[in-house]
């Protein structure tokens, strides 16, 4: 009989759009099968306000992806974000009792302890990742199995979230009808998809600006350091131009989209953008360069943030490159705004490693859901593999 297809389903239920990617493993390969977005409903300042009406826009996107890829949809690999979620570095410690090697059941007991963190109430371990194992107080070791110690030490980085809004997303998944494969860190899924492991080595952060929240990663090789949100996100470039301006939001993100940049000094002084004149009013203008210069007074404070954090452990200086992802990082200049406030190259992040993709996808606000599908596949491959070696094991041990 014929194996099952693999798929790889990830669904991004973010609070402006919710992005579905659908793709198969074939080969080693994933290759695109459909992908969907539709608007969001239900969310206000990156929480869920109304489970129903997120259940609503994940139904309808799920029904809109499966007809493009022609398959049923049981279960995805979904991301969580917003200011609920934050990161911190903590310590698992196991001893051996006596001098001994080190196995694979070793290495998950101590994981296991070092998840064992004391947390506050309404707060879960969303994620953990270890840095790097001490055996016998000699740091460093990313594969401590085989070596001869007494007690064997992990640091980690333990990503949390808020019980009740991780339980608000998965009931929305459920009632429109689908599994959750796992919850997974959106910044984290979206340097899943943009950034190479080999790009990794020397120090790279991942920012993924949404419309009502911006969460950030930073890695250091295989490691991963610091996992957190940052206050300042892509709504917030609109309300200081409806603010500055006296617009309503919907015109001044629409005058954001069509006139904006966050570099003041891209844009010749001499133009000027006609604005909305709500009752036949006198007509109003602003010139082009004042509307940049409100945007990117806000861009240099969404960097300082995103350079506080980074200080936080020791890695204001230390980057080689940040990818910008997100629907908020298509801000023309942006890049070069990041460059200049956190001192190293700076990148518009796209997904990487999905054949058959469209063009649509080669953007950054797709990069979250293309890691989520990629995360996806990754799991139920590693899914298969232990159920084939448990079906081996079990023929041998008849």
């Amino acid at each position: 009989m014929a194996e099952k297809q693999i798929l790889g389903v990830g669904l991004d239920a973010a609070s402006r759009e919710t992005r579905m990617v659908i793709c198969a493993l074939e080969d080693g390969r994933l290759r695109l099968l459909g992908c969907a977005a539709r608007p969001s409903r239900g969310w206000l300042k990156g929480r869920i306000a109304d489970q129903k009406a997120v259940a609503d826009s994940i139904l309808a996107v799920l029904r809109e992806a499966e007809a493009a890829a022609g398959v049923s949809v049981e279960s995805a690999v979904v991301g969580m974000g917003g200011p609920t979620v934050r990161g911190a570095n903590t310590r698992g410690v196991l001893d051996l009792e006596y001098i001994r090697e080190i196995e694979q059941r070793d290495i998950r007991r101590v994981m296991e302890r070092a998840s064992h963190v004391q947390l506050q109430e309404d707060r879960m371990v969303l994620q953990l990742f270890p840095q790097d194992f001490v055996v016998d107080e000699h740091p460093g070791h990313s594969d401590p199995r085989r070596m001869m110690a007494s007690k064997l030490e992990v640091n980690v980085h333990v990503v949390t979230a808020s019980v009740q809004e991780h339980a608000a997303l998965i009931g929305a998944v459920n009632q429109a009808h689908l599994a959750v494969e796992e919850t997974v860190f959106e910044a984290l899924a979206a340097c899943y998809a943009a950034v190479l492991p080999e790009e990794r080595r020397e120090g790279i952060a991942v920012v993924d600006i949404g419309a009502e929240s911006t969460e950030m990663v930073a890695y250091w090789g295989d490691s991963l350091y610091l996992a957190s949100t940052v206050r300042v996100c892509g709504d917030h470039f609109t309300r200081d131009l409806a603010q500055g301006l006296f617009l309503t939001f919907d015109e001044a993100e629409a005058l954001k989209l069509e006139y904006g940049g966050a570099l003041a000094e891209a844009c010749p002084e001499n133009i000027l953008v006609d604005l909305p004149t709500p009752g036949g009013g006198e007509r109003r203008a602003a010139s082009g360069r004042f509307i940049n210069q409100i945007l990117e007074a806000r861009g240099q404070e969404l960097f300082l943030h995103v350079q506080s954090e980074l200080a936080r452990v020791g890695m204001e200086n230390a980057l080689l490159g940040v990818f910008l992802t997100g629907g908020g990082a298509k801000l023309p200049d942006l890049c070069h705004l990041a460059k200049g406030v956190l001192q190293c190259h700076a990148l518009s992040g796209q997904a990487v490693g999905i054949d058959d993709a469209p063009a649509e996808l080669s953007d950054p606000a797709w990069c979250v859901a293309s890691g989520l599908a990629m995360y996806s596949a990754k799991l139920k491959t590693k899914e298969r593999l232990r159920r084939e070696t448990a079906g081996w094991l079990g023929k041998i041990l008849k």
